[in-house]
């Protein structure tokens, strides 16, 4: 093998580590083992192989620090590895040969090297997700041959370098997170993140060869750019989530070849022009700007053909054309929900929502060599001043489509639906006209739209009956009839609707039964029927719907029991029912009877009491000798409960009574919350810590939910007495703890500490902890978003505890049990701080440290020494146990034997090439695949033994925010 030129090994799943000795090829002139198991560093032995011309070792586990010698290669694949530390400054001073350079997906930081500006043959440099700081280097101007440059999803600063302009061959630049954003950064420009404001120089937006241009949420601001040069090979243009202003869009207009075009969320302003090529464009959004006057009749043309979808990266070494297939599949992923992952089919989107946009509906603007069987199509008009009747012109070409969403809500859409609706468009898969006024009743030819998904009519101005015809559509999942004034009752044909996951009927004048057949819905999530005139009782088969997590019948007139429920069906969700039994405790007045003769103002309904029996015949009252009999008896008990309370209070003043005498009832109030908190009110609340209250159990003690006054919760947590070095160095440390503010940390209001009693009073959260979050999770809809707010919010705590707290606070117990949620998944974190409260020698939870296994930094357990890096690993098994479906120690790891833990297994996972089977059921199929294994790998990364290797908290922040989900 000593001639041995080229060995390819890639995707055969070897293990171990590359040999630093012993591998005499010479002459090898290609070497590529990527997607393996490899885990070591690159030896430097490798730089020995002077006929080198391409390593490959992308998608392994490579660790260490990027070699210097391979500058002097030709091509150089290290993408999606472990790769730590900076990008060596010397990696120019030999690269007269480079001409790939993929970096990429690994944790390097500082900044990127102004000597790969002497690399004058790279066509790529792919830079994107990594850590790296600091701005664009100017002498990426002289790269003449350059066709790629993709420095996305770092944490880069300052403008765009004009001298990119230079490069002439540019096709794809790449510059999403551009900054390092902050999540209001749109509502806070006082403080600029740059010097000057930071827009697209000319020179580079009117490149010659430009074909994608991808730079969204990249805090750009300025004017709209007004030379695009030619543009014919401009095929891609996203700048959504930015800050350019300026009304001349129409510069666009010559810009043919166009197919992607996103100015979302900007600020532009003006008129859209009729000559924009918005026809033959599969993704046009212009949604969430001040765009004024109307939607325009676009100009017919010629439209381009459609790239082809490739999913290699780097097909043929030609990095250009797989940037456009890519993010031509991106484009399609990033169409709406129902018209995702179908193969061979053309998804079109067109988005004009959220602007000034007045006039009439607009006909549908797609060019008649997009339309066909195989196309489907999304338009979105939603949050605009428009007007007319529905559905105008938009049902021009529903025919000739293969499925056709529409969204028209909150405009002034007026008159009716027409009758014949069912038969003018079979196609429509999803409509949304909700919030406009639109009159009269549904019509029955509703039901023959088979095809629709989603149907959602409410808060518009339509009167009587539910037509029955809604059965039909058995397809459907979601219908919303909220906010009008349909009457008469709830068809039960609804129950036939299988698939059905949200049903809002709320705010209307709707009487009658909830039909039992509702039960039927096996996939219901979502069932609102509150506001109206139902009467009758709740079908107790409700309670039975596992899937369901909201349900709201709160304003009508039901009667009977409420079903018991898991957590769902409770008071709150059925207030202003006065015959609802037992909520009784929420109504004003008792009526003498409900509508199936039950007494339900008989109090002995409500009695947890035994009843007394009924009077005999005729004794309606008591005579003379009961009266004194109870009188004297009633005396007696009076004097009893005087001598016991003065016992009581002599006790207390007692020097002797040690207990009482040393205990201080002085609460310490960090933030007034409206009413008084004392010891008393407190203990009252907790009803002196009863077991029933406990919502909690934890390394330092148990919490309680108190209901301090009524509606005003607070959550208490009991310290274990004498675990804790002492009540002074206590008030010391506490007062510390309470200055801490921040939108993820549960807010210390007060504490109380002597030396019989301690406790500390947290805001209340009614969401529960993450901890049982995830063990609930089978029983609704997996998320990315949830999950992604959920990392992000608990990174951002411990970021602020690790480097903005004086003195940093160690939080050392980070586990899902001390994550807490609201109603709306905001996570904060708890306990935090409260292992320096132990003295030395004192321990908590399960380990010998301050923490619980499985969550324990390996170096903290075994030296007892620890640091934010701690911390840290603690982090990362709780990311690990948010994305998949086991716990820390889950019992299926048994088979591996000892030692084995999730850290392991997500790391066996990756290395296998099967990081599909790690995530939470659902969750694959719900979330972007890239982001998904992107953030499994920062979890491992976290976690893993170097500490120098770990990140620290800020840069796990920033990574998360670089991942971050778009919004519906």
């Amino acid at each position: 093998m000593g001639n041995l030129e080229v060995l390819d090994l890639e995707g055969n799943l070897l293990n171990g580590i590359l040999p630093d000795s012993g591998f005499h090829l010479k002459s090898l002139r290609v070497l590529n083992l990527g997607f393996n198991r490899i885990t070591s560093e690159i030896p430097a032995s490798f730089s020995d192989f002077v006929n080198l011309e391409e390593l490959n070792l992308a998608g392994n586990l490579v660790n260490g620090t990027v070699p210097t010698f391979i500058g002097r290669l030709k091509r150089v694949y290290l993408s999606f590895n472990r790769l730590v530390g900076s990008v060596p400054s010397k990696i120019g001073e030999k690269c007269t040969n480079l001409e790939h350079l993929d970096l990429s997906g690994n944790y390097l930081v500082g900044g990127i090297p102004r000597s790969l500006g002497n690399c004058f043959q790279v066509r790529s440099l792919l830079l994107f997700s990594n850590m790296l700081e600091e701005t664009i280097p100017a002498e990426l101007g002289m790269l003449q041959n350059l066709e790629v440059l993709d420095v996305s999803r770092n944490s880069l600063s300052g403008s765009i370098p004009v001298d990119l302009g230079n490069c002439s061959k540019l096709a794809i630049l790449v510059l999403s997170n551009l900054f390092d954003t902050y999540q209001d950064v749109r509502y806070s420009r006082g403080q600029s993140l740059v010097d000057q404001p930071s827009g697209i120089p000319e020179a580079v937006s009117s490149l010659p060869n430009l074909r994608i241009l991808w730079a969204p949420r990249a805090t750009l601001e300025g004017n709209f750019p007004r030379n695009w040069g030619a543009c014919d090979n401009l095929e891609m243009l996203n700048l959504g989530h930015n800050f350019f202003s300026g009304k001349n869009l129409g510069v666009l207009g010559p810009c043919k070849n166009l197919l992607f075009l996103d100015l979302s969320s900007n600020q532009l302003t003006g008129e859209l022009a009729r000559e924009l090529p918005v026809p033959c464009m599969t993704m046009f959004d212009v949604s969430g700007n001040a765009l004024s006057g109307s939607i325009p009749t676009f100009s017919n043309m010629v439209c381009p053909p459609v790239p082809y979808l490739s999913r290699n990266l780097f097909e043929s070494y030609n990095p250009s054309t797989a940037y456009l297939s890519l993010f031509a599949k991106k484009s399609q992923a990033g169409t709406p929900l129902p018209l995702r992952g179908r193969d061979g089919f053309l998804a079109i989107f067109h988005n004009f929502g959220g602007n000034n946009f007045t006039g009439s509906l607009p006909s549908m603007p797609v060019a008649p060599e997009r339309l066909g069987k195989q196309t489907v199509y999304a338009i979105v008009a939603g949050d605009n001043k428009l007007s007319g009747s529905f559905p105008g012109n938009m049902f021009g070409i529903c025919n000739r489509l293969d499925s056709l969403m529409v969204n028209v809500s909150n405009n002034r859409i007026a008159g009716q639906l027409p009758a014949e609706i069912g038969r003018m468009c079979k196609s429509l898969k999803f409509l949304d006209a909700s919030g406009n006024q639109i009159v009269g009743p549904i019509p029955h030819g509703v039901g023959e739209l088979v095809s629709l998904v989603t149907l959602n009519l409410s808060w518009n101005l339509m009167h009587d009956q539910i037509p029955t015809t809604l059965g039909q559509m058995k397809g459907l999942k979601c219908l919303s009839l909220a906010g009008n004034n349909l009457t008469g009752s709830i068809p039960s044909c609804l129950g036939q609707l299988q698939l059905l996951e949200v049903l809002d009927l709320s705010s209307n004048s709707l009487s009658g039964l909830i039909p039992d057949d509702l039960e039927n819905l096996r996939n219901l999530t979502v069932l609102l029927l509150n506001n109206n005139k139902l009467s009758g009782k709740i079908p107790s088969g409700l309670a039975n719907v596992s899937t369901l997590s909201a349900f709201n019948v709160s304003f009508n007139n039901l009667s009977g029991p409420l079903p018991s429920s898991k957590n769902l069906m409770k008071c709150s969700s059925v207030l202003g029912n006065p015959y609802l039994r037992p909520c009784r405790a929420f109504t004003l007045t008792e009526p003498s009877q409900d509508l199936h003769g039950v007494g339900v103002g008989d109090p002995s309904n409500y009695s947890t009491a035994p009843s007394e029996s009924p009077p005999s015949n005729g004794n309606r009252g008591f005579n003379s000798i009961e009266i004194a009999s109870i009188a004297s008896a009633s005396a007696i008990v009076s004097v009893l409960l005087a001598l016991i309370v003065l016992f009581v209070y002599t006790r207390k003043w007692n020097p002797q009574s040690k207990v009482m005498g040393s205990t201080r009832k002085e609460v310490t109030i960090f933030t007034e919350i409206g009413v008084p908190l004392s010891f008393e009110s407190v203990v009252q609340a907790t009803g002196n810590f009863n077991a029933s209250n406990c919502i909690g159990n934890g390394g330092f003690g148990a919490t309680y939910k108190a209901e301090i006054s009524p509606g005003v919760l607070v959550a208490i947590k009991r310290l274990a007495v004498g675990r804790f070095q002492g009540v002074q160095q206590f008030h010391a440390e506490i007062k510390t703890l309470g200055r801490l503010r921040h939108p993820n940390l549960v807010t210390l209001i007060g504490y109380h500490a002597s030396e019989t009693e301690m406790f500390l009073i947290y805001n209340y959260l009614p969401g529960g902890n993450l901890e049982n979050f995830i063990q609930q999770r089978s029983t609704r809809a997996v998320d990315w978003r949830v999950l992604h707010k959920i990392a992000l919010d608990i990174a951002r705590a411990l970021a602020y505890l690790h480097d903005q707290c004086v003195p940093r606070v160690l939080h050392r117990d980070v586990k899902p049990s001390n994550i807490l949620l609201d109603d709306d998944f905001n996570a904060y974190l708890s306990d935090f701080g409260l292992a320096r409260l132990l003295g030395p020698s004192e321990t908590h939870a399960t380990t010998g440290v301050a923490g619980t296994f499985g969550y324990v930094a390996p170096e903290y357990a075994m030296t007892c020494r620890v640091s934010d890096k701690a911390d840290v690993y603690s982090y990362g098994v709780v990311l690990l146990e948010l994305l998949s479906d086991k716990k820390a120690l889950d019992p299926s790891f048994s088979s591996y034997g000892n030692g084995f833990n999730i850290v392991a297994w997500g790391c066996m996972l990756l290395r296998q090439g099967r990081a599909k089977e790690f995530f939470t059921a659902g969750l694959w199929d719900a979330g972007p695949h890239d982001d998904l294994v992107e953030v499994l790998h920062l979890a491992v990364v976290c976690t893993v033994d170097s500490l120098s290797t770990r990140p620290t908290m800020k840069q796990v922040v920033r990574r998360l925010k670089q991942l971050q989900p778009a919004s519906c």
